[in-house]
């Protein structure tokens, strides 16, 4: 049997377009750009609520529900004017984002650098293998820790990397099959991984417009590619997409050293002088 699960619960209701968040009315220009940026998310997340997924995948969960406490500190204390440079994940870990609501979050990162707090609650369904534990979770997320622990090295405090920079997924939600096998989004039957990411398509350019950066960095290809063709499709010329190696452990070439490639590659770019302490 094909299984289909609403993210909020319920079994009826019209799918949403993408109308919804595309022509949403243009902010006050009070607005914060962290205001702005949580404003997209939640926009996203009521979309996101209406798709249906069958096999392979038996479990959802959105962080950006369930841990929005820890996430929503994470934005309001790093997301402020003057970001030059977006760095972009795919979606979450199991042991990081999963369980801290923060970007490529693995625990001991989020809680003894980047200083964040809150209470992390847990999906309405959760596999028996990959239990929610919040920032109690002990077990550490390997993509999470090489990518802090290389801008905590090069930056000394979270605020120097945070002058010019922020860093984001492009898709909150993390997918599991019956087993509880991670699925990522390129994992996902054609139909429903395009619905899927053209919201978050949509949305990534309200946050690129929302931050004012003029460079996003996909972490990973699959990221940079979707992040090129997400900006070009919505006519959005003045920001340039790049590239850098994606620190997973399933990555035998980031197993070898990420931390050069990715510095070599951040110099390149011009971006390493922007956060290197002066």
């Amino acid at each position: 049997a094909t299984h289909l699960i609403m993210l909020d619960g319920s079994t009826s209701g019209n799918e949403p377009g993408l109308s919804a968040l595309q022509n949403r009315v243009s902010e006050p220009a009070d607005e914060t750009p962290s205001s702005r940026f949580l404003q997209a998310e939640q926009e996203l997340n009521a979309l996101l609520r209406g798709l249906t997924f069958g096999g392979p995948v038996r479990y959802i969960y959105n962080p950006l529900e369930y841990a929005w406490d820890t996430h929503r500190c994470y934005v309001e204390k790093y997301c402020q004017p003057g970001k030059t440079v977006l760095f972009l994940g795919m979606n979450p870990g199991p042991f990081g984002m999963a369980q801290t609501g923060v970007p490529f979050g693995e625990v001991k990162s989020v809680v003894d650098w980047l200083k964040i707090s809150g209470e992390v609650g847990r999906p309405a369904e959760e596999h028996p293998k990959r239990r929610i534990l919040g920032l109690g979770c002990t077990q550490s997320e390997v993509s999470g820790a090489r990518f802090w622990g290389f801008f905590r090295k090069l930056c000394g405090e979270p605020e120097q990397f945070f002058r010019h920079c922020f860093v984001h997924n492009l898709c909150p939600l993390i997918f599991m099959s019956a087993s509880g096998k991670n699925l990522t989004p390129p994992e996902l039957p054609a139909a429903e991984r395009e619905k899927l990411l053209s919201l978050c398509d949509a949305a990534l350019c309200k946050v690129v417009e929302a931050l004012d950066v003029s460079m996003v960095i996909g972490v990973g290809k699959v990221a940079e590619q979707r992040a090129r063709r997400a900006l070009s499709a919505a006519g959005v010329v003045n920001v340039r997409v790049e590239g850098v190696m994606h620190p997973s452990p399933r990555n035998p070439l980031a197993n070898k050293g990420w931390e050069e490639v990715a510095k070599a590659k951040l110099a390149d770019l011009g971006v390493l002088r922007l956060l290197s302490s002066s």
